[in-house]
């Protein structure tokens, strides 16, 4: 009897072991020449962002999704207009890389790529 709990055990850390949590690795980049304020990104279920971003900065953050949705994105620019923008729906269970760029004059480019196979 102690060696069949023994030996549930030791499958069970082998099997925990190799568990891992899938998680997007975002970064925004400031591609504008001037700096860009109060960052916030919106994913389903939370938010994350900075304080500010000066140009060619990128800060980078990583999440896990739980549930779906679009993402959403504002900032202020240095005269303070509030800007928005929206991004892909990811779905959860996703894993991969979101590269946002702000940009000049334009909507920022929002860059989804997933980890194949998941």
């Amino acid at each position: 009897m102690q060696f069949q709990k023994a030996a549930a055990l030791f499958f069970l850390l082998i099997a925990l072991a190799g568990c891992r949590s899938r998680y997007i690795a975002a970064t925004i980049t400031n591609d504008t020449a001037s700096p860009v304020s109060v960052v916030q990104v919106d994913y389903p279920s939370a938010s994350f962002g900075t304080q500010s971003l000066a140009p060619g900065q990128t800060f980078s953050y990583r999440f896990k999704i739980q549930g779906s949705g679009l993402v959403k994105m504002t900032w202020l620019t240095t005269d303070r207009q509030e800007m928005h923008a929206n991004g892909p729906t990811l779905s959860e269970g996703q894993e991969g890389q979101l590269a946002i760029h702000i940009r000049t004059n334009a909507d920022p480019t929002f860059a989804f790529t997933s980890v194949k196979g998941r």
